[in-house]
C-alpha cells in the first residue's frame, strides 16, 4: 500500500458476512456439528443461530455449536454437568466439515469453504487505496481461514490482519485496537484519527462501542453490514436485524460492504 498519511480515517473489516458469504459454510458446519452432537435430535435453523449471534458472545463459531448442544440437552431436562460434552471434538468435527477431512496440511482446504461466494472484489481495497483510506482486518475466522479469502482468493498482499489466535474473542476491543495500531505505523498516521469497523453482527458493532471506552482519544464508528441471508430475508427480519445493530451501537447500516466508500466514510465522520 502507498502512503496514506492525509487520510481522514482507517477502515477495518471484520470477514465472514462481510467478504464472504458463510450461509453455506460456517453455519452449514454450526448445524453439522450440534446435530453430531446431539446425535441427530436437533438441527439449529437459521434463525436459532441468528438469536444466538445476536446475544453478542457467541461470535466463536466452536463456541457457539457447544452452546447450542448445551442447551438443547438442557431443554430435555439435563444439568450441564451431567452432559459429556468434549470441547476438543467438537472443534475437530466442525474444522472436519469446514475445512476438510486433510487437517494436517496446512495447504488443503476442500471442505464448506471451497463453497463460500465472495461479497466484494480486489478492486474495492484498490479503490480505498487510491481514495487514501487505509485498511485491515480483524476476524475471529482462524489465521488460515481468513488468509485463504484474502490472499488466495482476493489476491491482496501482506494485508493487515488480526484473527482468533491473535487475540481475545469479541467483542474484547484488543484485536481492533491491535490492527488499528498497525496500520497506523505503517502509514505514518495520526494518532487521532476515526476508526470505522465494519461487520456483520452484534458482537461487532459491541466491540467498536468498547474500543470507544477504552481509547477516547479516537472516535470509533460502527457500520453494520447485512449478511446475505438477511439481505435476501423478508422486510420484517432485514428491519428486526438492523435494528439489532443499531441497538449495540451501529452508526449506519447497509446491504453490502461496497456501499462504504470514500464519500460514505466522509459523511460517518463527526
Amino acid at each position: 500500500m502507498t502512503s496514506l498519511a492525509t487520510s481522514g480515517a482507517i477502515a477495518v473489516f471484520d470477514i465472514d458476512g462481510v467478504l464472504r458469504d458463510v450461509s453455506n459454510s460456517y453455519r452449514r458446519a454450526l448445524a453439522d456439528t450440534v446435530e453430531k452432537f446431539t446425535q441427530g435430535q436437533y438441527r439449529p435453523t437459521p434463525d436459532d443461530i441468528d438469536r444466538l449471534k445476536g446475544e453478542g458472545q457467541w461470535n466463536n463459531d466452536w463456541e457457539g455449536s457447544q452452546e447450542l448442544v448445551y442447551r438443547y440437552f438442557e431443554s430435555q431436562g439435563q444439568g450441564r454437568a451431567a452432559i459429556a460434552l468434549d470441547y476438543g471434538q467438537i472443534v475437530d468435527f466442525f474444522q472436519h466439515r469446514y475445512r476438510g477431512p486433510n487437517l494436517e496440511d496446512p495447504n488443503q482446504w476442500t471442505g464448506y469453504i471451497t463453497q463460500e461466494p465472495l461479497l466484494v472484489s480486489a478492486a474495492y481495497f484498490a479503490e480505498l487505496t487510491r481514495d487514501r483510506i487505509p485498511w485491515g482486518f480483524f476476524s475471529g475466522a482462524t489465521q488460515g481461514s481468513a488468509r485463504f479469502v484474502l490472499e488466495r482468493r482476493l489476491g491482496l498482499r501482506n494485508p493487515v490482519l488480526v484473527a482468533m489466535e491473535d487475540a481475545p474473542g469479541k467483542p474484547d476491543p484488543a484485536g481492533l485496537l491491535l490492527v488499528v495500531e498497525r496500520l497506523t505505523v505503517l502509514h505514518g498516521l495520526p494518532n487521532d484519527l476515526p476508526v470505522i469497523y465494519a461487520g456483520d453482527t452484534v458482537a461487532d458493532m459491541q466491540t467498536v462501542v468498547q474500543a470507544q471506552a477504552t481509547y477516547a482519544q479516537r472516535r470509533w464508528l460502527g457500520v453494520g453490514i447485512l449478511p446475505p441471508h438477511i439481505v435476501a430475508a423478508d422486510d420484517a427480519h432485514r428491519q428486526g436485524y438492523s435494528e439489532a445493530l443499531r441497538e449495540a451501537g451501529a452508526r449506519a447500516v447497509v446491504s453490502r460492504v461496497t456501499e462504504l466508500t470514500a464519500s460514505t466514510v466522509r459523511a460517518l465522520k463527526p
